[in-house]
C-alpha cells in the first residue's frame, strides 16, 4: 500500500493530459528507481522501513479519484534541489497484444525460430560431441586393454605350468572375485569424488605396478619351485604375494573398465546423442574382444617360441612401457575434448576422498561404502535393466568357459571341436557389436535390449533341450547343441552393449562410478555363488542340473526386462523420452 501511495503522488504531482486520467495503467518499468540522493529531506518518501532502492513493476495505480492535496498534505515539502525521475504515462506502452504476423512492428528475431528437420536430428543424434577425444580414447583403451588382456592369460598358463594341479588357478581367481565384491563399491565412490585424470594416472600406476610384482613372483616359482605339492604351493611367500598383488590388479583394471565405459565414453559422444554413444559403446566392446583373442594369441605364440621365464620378462617390459603412453593418452582425450573431463568436481571432494583413504577407518569406509553404495543403487530408475545384466553372470554353464571346456573334453569332443567352438562365440560377440547399434538406430535403446534377451534366452532353451532329450556324444545334436549356444552369444552381446548404455543414460554423472562399481560388485557375488555351486555338483553328471540354473536366471532377466519396459514409470518416460516406443505413445 506504501508503494502505491508513493506512486499515486508523484502520478497525481505532474500535469497529465485530463482525458486520460479515467483509465487504469499497469506501470512496467523495470528501470524505475526512487533514489533522491541529493535530497536531504527525501527520506520521508521512503516510508519508513523502505530500502534506498525502490522498484516498481507491474503495480496497478487507479488515478482516477487521486487527490493532489490529499496525497501530499502529510509530507514535507521538498526543497528545490530535489530532482525526482517523471514517468509519463504516454511513455508506457499499450497493453494491447503484440501482433507478431505484423513483421514491421516486431524485432527480427520474433519471426520464426529454428527447428532441425527429422534427418538433421538424426545426424545430430549420431555425431559425436568430441570426436577427437573419443577416437584419443579408444586409442588409450585398445592398448591398456591389450595389456591386461595379455598377463589374463599370461598367468593362468605360468601356474598350470608350474603345477599341474588346478587349485593354485582357482584360489587366484576366488580371491581376485572376492576383493572386486568387497573393493568395487569402495574404489567406485572414490572415483566419483576425485579428479578423473589424476584417478586415471594412479589406477594404471597401481595396475601397472602389481602385474610386475605378479610376474616377478610367478618368475621366481619357475625358476626355484621343483616338484611341491599342493599345500607347499599355496602356503608359500611368493604365492600369497601373488594372490594380493592379483586382487589389486583385478580391481584396478575394473575400476578403469567402469571410468572409461561409464563415464568417459559418455560426456565424450554426448549424454544426449543416442546414436553416437550406442556406437561409441560398440566400438569399445568390439576393441574388448580384438585384445581378448589378441592377446591370448601373442602370448600363445610366444610360448611356442621361447621359455615360460622369457615370455613373462617379454610381457613385464609390455607393461612397463605401456604406462608413460597410457598417462599421456589421457591427457590427450582430455586436451582434445576442450578438458570436458575436468568438469562437476566440487572443493567438498577433498574431505571425501581424504576420510576414504583413511588407513585407520578402512574397515569402518568400507562398510559405509558398501552400504551407501547398496542404498544408491537400489534407488536408480533403471535398477531392472542393471539386475538383468547381474541375472545373465549366473550362466556359467551354457557359455564357453571352463566348464563349457570341461564338459565337452569330459565326453571325448575332439579338441579341435572345442577350439571352433570357442572361435564361433568370439565371432558371434563381434558380429554383435554391429547388430546392437543398429537395433538401437532402428527401434530404441529399450526395445534392442529386450530383443538381445529374449534371443539369448530363446537359444539357450534350445541348447537345454538337445542337452537332456539327445546324447551330445553324437554328432548332429552336439552340432545343435554348441550352435545354439554360439548363436545365443549374439543376444548376450547385444545386451552387454545396449544395456551398458541403459545404465549410461539412466545413471548420474556424479554417481556413474558408485553405480557401476556397485553392479561389478554385484555381479562378482553372482559368480562366486555359481562357481560354489559348481565345486558342489563337481560331477560331470551334474552339468544339467548347472544348465537349469543357467537358463533359468536368462530367462528371469528376460521377464524382469519386459515388465519394467511394459510398465513404465514417469521417470523413466521423462527418462527416456527421445526413445521411440514413448513418443510412439505420447503421439
Amino acid at each position: 500500500m506504501g508503494m502505491v501511495t508513493a506512486a499515486a503522488t508523484l502520478l497525481a504531482s505532474t500535469p497529465q493530459p485530463q482525458t486520460r486520467l479515467g483509465r487504469r495503467y499497469r506501470l512496467q518499468v523495470p528501470g524505475l528507481r526512487l533514489r533522491p540522493a541529493s535530497c536531504p529531506r527525501a527520506g520521508a518518501l521512503r516510508l519508513n522501513a523502505f530500502v534506498p532502492r525502490c522498484y516498481i513493476t507491474n503495480v496497478e495505480v487507479d488515478v482516477s479519484n487521486a487527490n493532489k492535496e490529499d496525497a501530499l498534505e502529510n509530507h514535507p515539502p521538498l526543497l528545490p534541489t530535489c530532482s525526482i525521475p517523471v514517468v509519463h504515462l504516454g511513455d508506457v506502452p499499450d497493453s494491447s497484444p503484440f501482433p507478431l504476423h505484423e513483421r514491421a512492428s516486431h524485432h527480427a528475431d520474433f519471426e520464426e525460430l529454428p527447428v532441425l528437420s527429422e534427418g538433421e536430428q538424426h545426424t545430430l543424434a549420431a555425431t559425436p560431441a568430441h570426436p577427437a577425444g573419443l577416437y584419443a580414447l579408444y586409442a588409450s583403451y585398445l592398448f591398456g586393454n591389450l595389456v591386461e588382456q595379455l598377463w589374463n592369460f599370461a598367468w593362468p598358463a605360468a601356474l598350470a605350468i608350474l603345477h599341474p594341479s588346478l587349485l593354485p588357478v582357482a584360489i587366484v581367481g576366488f580371491f581376485t572375485k572376492l576383493s572386486v565384491f568387497i573393493g568395487a563399491p569402495i574404489v567406485g565412490k572414490l572415483m566419483d569424488h576425485f579428479p578423473r585424470i589424476p584417478m586415471y594416472t594412479g589406477l594404471n600406476a597401481v595396475q601397472v605396478a602389481t602385474q610386475l610384482i605378479s610376474a616377478s613372483m610367478v618368475i621366481y616359482a619357475l625358476k626355484n619351485v621343483t616338484h611341491a605339492s599342493t599345500t607347499a604351493v599355496v602356503l608359500k611367500p611368493w604365492f600369497i604375494a601373488l594372490v594380493a598383488a592379483g586382487a589389486i590388479e583385478r580391481l584396478a583394471g575394473l575400476a578403469l573398465g567402469v571410468a572409461m565405459e561409464r563415464d568417459w565414453v559418455v560426456l565424450l559422444a554426448g549424454t544426449n546423442r543416442p546414436v553416437a554413444l550406442a556406437q561409441a559403446n560398440a566400438v569399445l566392446n568390439r576393441l574388448d574382444l580384438l585384445c581378448e583373442t589378441v592377446g591370448a594369441a601373442v602370448f600363445g605364440l610366444l610360448l611356442s617360441k621361447y621359455q615360460p621365464v622369457t615370455c613373462l620378462k617379454i610381457a613385464c617390459g609390455l607393461m612397463i612401457c605401456s604406462f608413460p603412453v597410457l598417462v599421456i593418452l589421457g591427457q590427450l582425450i582430455n586436451r582434445f575434448s576442450c578438458n570436458v573431463l575436468d568438469s562437476s568436481r566440487t572443493p567438498s571432494d577433498e574431505s571425501i576422498c581424504a576420510d576414504l583413504l583413511n588407513i585407520r577407518k578402512i574397515v569402518q569406509n568400507g562398510l559405509s561404502a558398501i552400504r551407501n553404495g547398496w542404498n544408491e543403487y537400489k534407488q536408480q530408475t533403471v535398477l531392472p535393466a542393471s539386475v538383468a545384466t547381474v541375472f545373465l553372470n549366473f550362466n556359467i554353464a551354457l557359455a564357453p568357459g571352463a566348464i563349457m571346456t570341461a564338459l565337452l573334453m569330459h565326453r571325448g569332443i575332439s579338441p579341435s571341436i572345442v577350439g571352433a567352438f570357442s572361435g564361433l562365440c568370439s565371432i558371434m560377440g563381434l558380429v554383435a557389436t554391429f547388430i546392437s547399434s543398429s537395433l538401437v538406430e532402428r527401434v530404441g535403446i529399450l526395445k534392442a535390449g529386450a530383443a538381445g534377451l529374449i534371443v539369448q534366452a530363446s537359444l539357450l532353451s534350445v541348447a537345454l533341450i538337445v542337452y537332456w532329450t539327445g546324447s551330445i556324444s553324437q554328432r548332429t545334436p552336439l552340432l545343435i547343441f554348441l550352435a545354439a549356444i554360439a548363436l545365443s552369444r549374439l543376444g548376450h552381446m547385444s545386451y552387454d552393449v545396449v544395456g551398458t548404455q541403459i545404465l549410461q543414460t539412466g545413471v548420474p554423472a556424479s554417481k556413474a562410478n558408485l553405480i557401476g562399481g556397485m553392479e561389478v560388485s554385484i555381479a562378482s557375488l553372482a559368480e562366486l555363488v555359481m562357481l560354489g555351486m559348481a565345486i558342489i555338483a563337481n560331477d560331470v553328471s551334474h552339468f544339467g542340473f548347472l544348465a537349469i540354473l543357467s537358463v533359468s536366471s536368462v530367462a528371469g532377466a528376460a521377464w524382469m526386462f519386459c515388465q519394467w519396459l511394459g510398465n513404465p514409470t514417469d521417470e523413466q518416460r521423462e527418462l527416456f523420452m527421445s526413445d521411440p516406443q514413448f513418443q510412439v505413445q505420447a503421439i
